[in-house]
């Protein structure tokens, strides 16, 4: 049974869904959505956190987090979660990280499906060059959560 709620946040409304023991999805939401009460313990716990993240008191999540994917990119979304807060890494670096340094682009593809960006942190992913490249939430979000995290 799939569970949800809408926060309203920084970057605009998110719609977080859980399974009965973990966060399976965030999606950004481009139309305005009113805020929803969270109808369990766990949407609660994310809403808080994500809130705290979102004013700078909370630079590393503690959810159970349940993210549908292939093992690929299950390789890929754990070595986003050792990305630390405020700090970038290229594709290539993500590659090296999960012991494939040829897959640059698969690397790529894995993240621009990661089902609960801002939680895994895709945005922190980067061009070997520097430049922001494609964010599943937009290149506006991207940038207003980089700088987020260098700001605090």
């Amino acid at each position: 049974m799939v569970m949800h709620t809408i926060l309203t946040s920084p970057c605009g409304p998110l719609r977080i869904e859980t399974s009965a023991e973990a966060i399976t999805r965030i999606i950004f939401l481009d139309e305005p959505v009113p805020e929803t009460v969270p109808g369990s313990p766990l949407l609660t716990l994310a809403c808080d956190q994500l809130n705290a993240y979102f004013v700078g008191e909370l630079t590393r999540f503690s959810l159970p987090l349940a993210p549908a994917g292939t093992p690929f990119q299950q390789r890929v979304w754990q070595a986003l979660l050792a990305i630390p807060w405020g700090e970038k890494r290229s594709y290539s670096d993500i590659a090296a990280a999960i012991g494939n340094p040829r897959a640059v682009r698969a690397v790529g593809a894995a993240n621009g499906r990661n089902p609960i960006p801002i939680i895994i942190p895709c945005h922190r992913v980067i061009g070997a060059n520097g430049s922001l490249t494609g964010y599943a939430g937009g290149l506006t979000r991207k940038r207003w959560l980089l700088d987020h995290e260098t700001k605090v």
